[in-house]
């Protein structure tokens, strides 16, 4: 039966990353305004998210990152530690970008405020996250149209009218 629910704080991660990410068999298409470091549970220790990424991509999992501005310098040395991430994960930078979505395989999808950060999405410690909601859902019509808007500006479709083209990378 689909569902809709309201998830906050530390939800968003322990849902959004440890449920539905960890669980991506074909896609995963992430978009974020700002992208940081974000380091993920791993057994008993914390490892980056592009180590998961790095680990879907092996898997088969086809990951498309939709963001807005330059990643950080950490995320930036932790990505160079992940080869395949380089030929094997889809990357675009759209300064308009400021919807933070999630989307895993059609089936499940996450909107709402959280950046793909480690305050963002609530993984940081009690006192160092940020106060962040969203809705995650299997409803295929939420889906689809979450879907859609990603697709948007991935395929282009909203560049003729932009006029911030002068900020964009490509």
């Amino acid at each position: 039966m689909a569902k809709t629910e309201f998830i906050a704080d530390e939800e968003i991660y322990r849902r959004v990353i440890l449920e539905t990410v960890m669980t991506a068999r074909e896609f995963l298409w992430l978009g974020t305004s700002d992208l940081k470091d974000l380091y993920v549970h791993k057994g008993k220790k914390m490892v980056p998210f592009l180590e998961t990424l790095s680990g879907l991509l092996e898997r088969g999992v086809a990951v498309r990152l939709l963001h807005a501005k330059e990643p950080g310098p950490a995320f930036r040395r932790d990505f160079d530690r992940y080869p395949n991430l380089i030929a094997g994960m889809e990357r675009i930078q759209c300064p308009r970008v400021h919807f933070k979505t999630v989307v895993v395989d059609g089936r499940t999808a996450y909107s709402g405020r959280a950046n793909l950060t480690g305050a963002g999405m609530g993984a940081k410690s009690h006192n160092r996250r940020n106060f962040e909601a969203g809705f995650i859902t299997t409803d295929p019509d939420i889906i689809r149209q979450v879907m859609e808007q990603f697709d948007l500006v991935w395929m282009g479709k909203r560049c003729v009218e932009c006029r911030r083209k002068d900020f964009c990378t490509e």
